[in-house]
């Protein structure tokens, strides 16, 4: 194996995907909207935001060296020599950039929300909550799909992201321009704690859960994150999910964070890597559900009812 200076490549790693793409095999770069792109051979990789990820195979990466190794399976040293001869040294963010600001745009409203309601309270989602979330305009029916979509909102209440969930089919996206720092919560002015889960769903199963057992499940902080939350191979080189950042950033009185994501391997990594990060600054604890891959199993099998397991996705190129 030939020897590369550590400085090259800490270059070849400032390289990100698109950058590499542009300058490498432009036949291979699809546009698809704004900044948002995929590639030919593989339509379910999506770029964005210097970033990229794999949805069809559940993974993903933030450099072209990521994608060399995980998609093209090219050895290291490879990939590394491939970057830096053909790109060169300078990223693409190394020239100053103007930064659009992204525009939502939601799905068009359904007349009323009697199909999600009951999509909703048949998962054990408690009545109250569904009707906080739809008057806060936390939650709505869209039109002529009908899925539920949950609207994440700034401190101005302004819809700034949607996660849309069919109701009776295995479809989940995000509306066109959702900005992941602003995932679905519910917010607490004055609390010292926030809860974090994977999905809205799971928010609102703990928080039924709450209120089934006596308590205000509005008293403390509650935030879901934009998706699963999967930190690097190297967990001392994860970065902080964009929603709990930004957060925290706007609530400087939490000091505890209560970790709640699923009870399965990619919720242990990444509970293992949020402790790490934030211990020290937080009090951290971690409180996967006591049975059940997640908060919504859980909440069903205390209830009797039937869980919801969805089927995966169509396979994608």
């Amino acid at each position: 194996m030939s020897f590369i200076p550590p400085e090259t490549i800490e270059k070849a790693r400032q390289i990100d995907l698109l950058t590499y793409l542009e300058a490498c095999e432009p036949d291979e770069l699809v546009h698809i909207s704004g900044d948002h792109y995929c590639t030919r051979e593989h339509d379910s990789l999506k770029i964005s935001n210097g970033k990229w990820y794999w949805f069809s195979r559940g993974f993903g990466g933030y450099n072209a060296l990521d994608y060399l190794i995980k998609v093209r399976e090219l050895p290291f040293t490879e990939a590394v020599e491939r970057i830096t001869g053909q790109v060169g040294y300078l990223p693409r963010q190394a020239a100053p950039k103007l930064i659009k600001p992204k525009v939502l745009l939601l799905p068009r409203a359904s007349r009323d929300t009697s199909r999600v309601y009951a999509y909703l309270r048949s998962r054990g989602i408690d009545a109250e909550l569904i009707d906080f979330c739809i008057r806060t305009g936390r939650l709505y029916e869209s039109f002529p799909h009908h899925n539920a979509v949950f609207v994440g909102l700034d401190r101005y209440s302004k819809p700034r992201y949607a996660n849309l969930r069919g109701v009776g089919t295995d479809f989940v996206g995000e509306a066109s321009g959702s900005d992941k720092r602003y995932s679905f919560s519910i917010s607490t002015p004055g609390s010292g704690t926030v809860h974090l889960f994977e999905s809205a769903i799971d928010l609102l199963s703990y928080a039924t859960l709450v209120k089934q057992n006596g308590g205000s499940w509005n008293r403390e902080h509650l935030v879901s994150l934009a998706g699963v939350y999967r930190p690097k191979v190297e967990l001392q080189e994860s970065s902080m999910p964009l929603a709990l950042k930004r957060y925290l950033s706007e609530n400087p009185e939490i000091h505890s964070i209560v970790l709640q994501l699923d009870n399965d391997a990619t919720g242990g990594r990444a509970a293992k890597a949020l402790v790490s990060m934030l211990s020290g600054r937080y009090e951290v604890s971690v409180q996967p559900p006591p049975y059940g891959k997640d908060y919504n199993d859980y909440l069903c099998m205390k209830l009797g009812i039937p869980i919801t397991h969805r089927s995966g996705k169509v396979p994608e190129r």
